[in-house]
């Protein structure tokens, strides 16, 4: 080594040096959840507290539209479907009994970056995956494939807990499913809910909401049913 030339070895140095400070650095940054896809669909498994339902979800952001298919266990089908203009639909298709309850509200459906602002709190196993794990205003506990950055599962401050079965990027229904049936507009309207006369604040923001505003807008009108708010009250 007494033949190296000292400045060879300074830049061999400063490579190795330069190298090891990078990995030290990206080690100790915390990672980010990836936005969701503008247009995707899932099936959810939803359990809150034994009581459990399957969710169809359209997420199309692309259109300014979300579409909850609800099935609660040995219950009825509930349609849920949301307008970016704060309209929301939740209806029937049983012909027996029509059932139609539209609102307005003063948010939209969730922008694909809801999560910008989410605390790290580091990884767990979950569902058999690898997860990194957000919190998000006290309120949603989101777990992601550490690997595919695929949304693996989330809990509510409720307890709440949904697991994400299937999740199709960039698939798209079909327009025609997207109209709400005739009795919803037959001598009906629209009313707003009362969580319009909240000052209900944007998820996607880094202010931190009360519990009650914050779990109707995650609910109602965005991408889950809860049941904290039920559709024909």
């Amino acid at each position: 080594m007494k033949n190296v030339p000292s400045a060879v070895l300074l830049v061999l140095a400063a490579i190795l040096i330069s190298h090891f400070s990078d990995g030290s650095s990206a080690a100790k940054s915390d990672p980010n959840p990836a936005s969701w896809p503008h247009q995707f669909h899932s099936l959810l498994f939803v359990n809150y507290t034994g009581s459990l339902s399957l969710i169809d979800l359209w997420y199309d952001w692309t259109n300014g539209r979300n579409f909850n298919i609800i099935q609660d266990q040995l219950g009825k089908l509930l349609y849920d479907l949301e307008w970016n203009n704060g309209t929301v639909f939740s209806y029937t298709l049983d012909d027996d009994k029509e059932e139609c309850s539209s609102s307005l509200i003063d948010v939209g459906i969730l922008r694909p970056n809801w999560l910008d602002g989410a605390t790290y709190l580091g990884q767990q196993f979950v569902d058999g995956f690898q997860c990194n794990v957000w919190q998000k205003v006290d309120f949603i506990w989101y777990y992601e494939d550490a690997v595919t950055k695929r949304p693996v599962h989330w809990v509510f401050y409720t307890g709440r807990s949904i697991h994400v079965m299937t999740f199709e990027v960039g698939a798209v229904l079909e327009d025609a499913k997207w109209q709400a049936p005739v009795y919803c507009f037959e001598n009906k309207k629209v009313k707003d809910h009362p969580a319009s006369d909240n000052n209900i604040l944007d998820i996607g923001s880094n202010v931190t909401a009360p519990p009650l505003c914050t779990e109707i807008f995650f609910i109602y009108p965005t991408f889950i049913y809860s049941g904290f708010i039920q559709p024909w009250s």
